[in-house]
C-alpha cells in the first residue's frame, strides 16, 4: 500500500462508464480508507447517475475531463498525490469503431500514452529508472479481443498468445497494451495489465448485448442477432472482474499481464434465448410488470423469444473468444458469481432501474441505432 497510513490515492479513469463505475463502487466498499479521484469525459456511455450514490462522499472526487489532456492529467497526479492509476477509459464498442475508428485511436492509444507519460514524469521524474516504486501502480484494463478469433477446438488464449486483433477497437487496445509494456521495459514504470472476458452486470450501456436484448424485449421490439448466432463469448460478471483487478493491483508482478476470464463460454443465440426465458419467468412471477411494459410479449403471456431476428453479420466478426485464467488464479483469484444467478440479478437490476437506462436512450442513441443498423435489416443489431 501507499500514501499516509497505508492508504492509496487512486485515480480511476473512465469511472463513470460501465466497468469503471462498478469498480468505484467496489473500491469504496472494499477499501473505504482510500482516496479516489474519478476522471471521466462523460461521453455518451458515461453518466454521473452511475455514481450518484457515492457523490459527495468524503475521500471521493469527480473530475470531468479528457485523458488526452496532458496538463489536466499531470495536475491531477500532483494535486491529489496519486500513487495508483486504474485505467478504464476507452472507446469500447466494436460497431462504433467500424463506423468511425479515429476516435478509438485518439482515446485508446493517445489517451493511454498521455496517462503513461504523466505517470512517468510524476513518479520517475521523467527519467529512465532501473527499478520501480513498489508503492505505486499503473493498472491498465484491456480485453480478450486483442487475441483475435479462436477456432472451435483452439485452447483458450493465454498471456503468451500472439496478438491478432481484427477490429479497429481491438487494434487500438492492442496498441495501448504494447505502450504500457514498453513504459515498463524502457522506463521501469510499475505497470500491470489485465485482459478481461465480456463483462455484464449493472450500469451497462444499452447498446451492449445483454441490456440491449432485455430492454428491446420489454419494448416489444425485434431482438437482432448477428449472422447465425453461433459466435461464442466468455462471460464474466463485473463484480468478479473488479475483484480480479484488485488482486492484480495488490499482488501482481509489475510488467506482467493477467487474463481474467469467467469460464462461461456461451453462444450468442443461446444467451439470447436464456435471457428471453428469464424475462418470461419474471413476468409470470410479477404480474405488475405487464402494466409497466405492456408492449412486451410476456405481458400477454407469449414468449419473448418470438422477437428474435437474425440480421446481416458485421464485418470481421470474431467467431470465438476464451481466456486461460490460470495465471491470475495463481494469485488466488476465483470467480464467485454464478452465471445463472447473476443473469437473473442483472435482469432484476434493469427492471428496478428503468429510469437509469431510459435516461441514456436519447435522440443521439436512437439516431446511432438507426444509422448503424437500419441498412442491414428492419431490426437493429448490436453486440458486446
Amino acid at each position: 500500500m501507499s500514501g499516509s497510513e497505508g492508504r492509496r490515492r487512486v485515480l480511476v479513469t473512465g469511472g463513470a462508464g460501465f466497468i469503471g463505475a462498478n469498480f468505484v463502487h467496489y473500491w469504496v466498499r472494499e477499501h473505504p480508507a482510500d482516496e479516489i479521484v474519478v476522471l471521466d469525459a462523460l461521453t455518451y456511455a458515461g453518466t454521473l447517475t452511475s455514481l450518484e450514490p457515492l457523490l459527495g462522499r468524503p475521500g471521493l472526487e469527480f473530475v470531468q475531463g479528457d485523458i488526452r489532456d496532458p496538463g489536466l492529467v499531470e495536475a491531477l497526479l500532483a494535486e491529489y498525490e496519486i500513487d495508483t492509476i486504474v485505467h478504464f477509459a476507452a472507446e469500447s464498442h466494436v460497431d462504433r469503431s467500424i463506423e468511425s475508428p479515429a476516435g478509438f485511436v485518439e482515446t485508446n492509444v493517445l489517451g493511454t500514452y498521455v496517462l503513461l507519460e504523466a505517470a512517468r514524469r510524476s513518479w520517475l521524474g521523467g527519467a529512465v529508472s532501473a527499478g520501480s516504486d513498489a508503492c505505486r501502480r499503473f493498472h491498465h484494463i484491456s480485453t480478450d479481443e486483442v487475441y483475435g478469433s479462436l477456432g472451435p477446438d483452439d485452447p483458450p488464449a493465454s498471456e503468451s498468445t500472439v496478438y491478432a486483433p481484427n477490429s479497429p477497437y481491438a487494434a487500438s487496445k492492442a496498441a495501448a497494451d504494447h505502450l504500457v509494456r514498453a513504459y515498463h521495459r524502457t522506463y521501469g514504470l510499475p505497470v500491470t495489465t489485465s485482459n478481461s472476458a465480456n463483462n455484464f452486470g449493472p450500469y451497462q450501456f444499452p447498446e451492449k448485448l445483454i441490456p440491449l436484448m432485455l430492454i428491446r424485449a420489454l419494448e416489444g421490439k425485434p431482438l437482432p442477432v448477428y449472422g447465425d448466432g453461433q459466435n461464442v463469448r466468455d462471460w464474466l460478471h463485473v463484480e468478479d472482474h473488479c475483484r480480479g483487478i484488485d488482486l492484480v493491483i495488490a499482488s501482481g508482478r509489475p510488467g506482467e499481464t493477467y487474463n481474467i476470464g469467467g469460464d462461461n463460454q456461451v453462444r450468442n443465440i443461446d444467451l439470447v434465448h436464456r435471457l428471453c426465458e428469464l424475462l418470461d419467468d419474471g413476468f409470470r412471477e410479477d404480474p405488475a410488470l405487464a402494466e409497466r411494459f405492456p408492449d412486451a410479449p410476456a405481458a400477454r403471456g407469449a414468449s419473448s423469444g418470438e422477437l428474435i431476428a437474425f440480421v446481416t453479420d458485421r464485418p470481421g466478426h470474431d467467431r470465438r473468444y476464451a481466456l486461460d485464467s490460470r495465471k491470475v488464479r495463481g494469485l488466488g483469484f476465483q470467480p464467485r458469481e454464478a452465471f445463472e444467478e447473476t443473469l437473473r440479478a442483472t435482469l432484476g437490476w434493469y427492471l428496478d432501474h428503468e429510469s437509469w437506462w431510459r435516461g441514456l436512450m436519447d435522440g443521439g442513441y436512437r439516431a446511432w441505432m438507426s444509422r448503424q443498423y437500419g441498412p442491414r435489416a428492419t431490426a437493429e443489431a448490436s453486440e458486446a
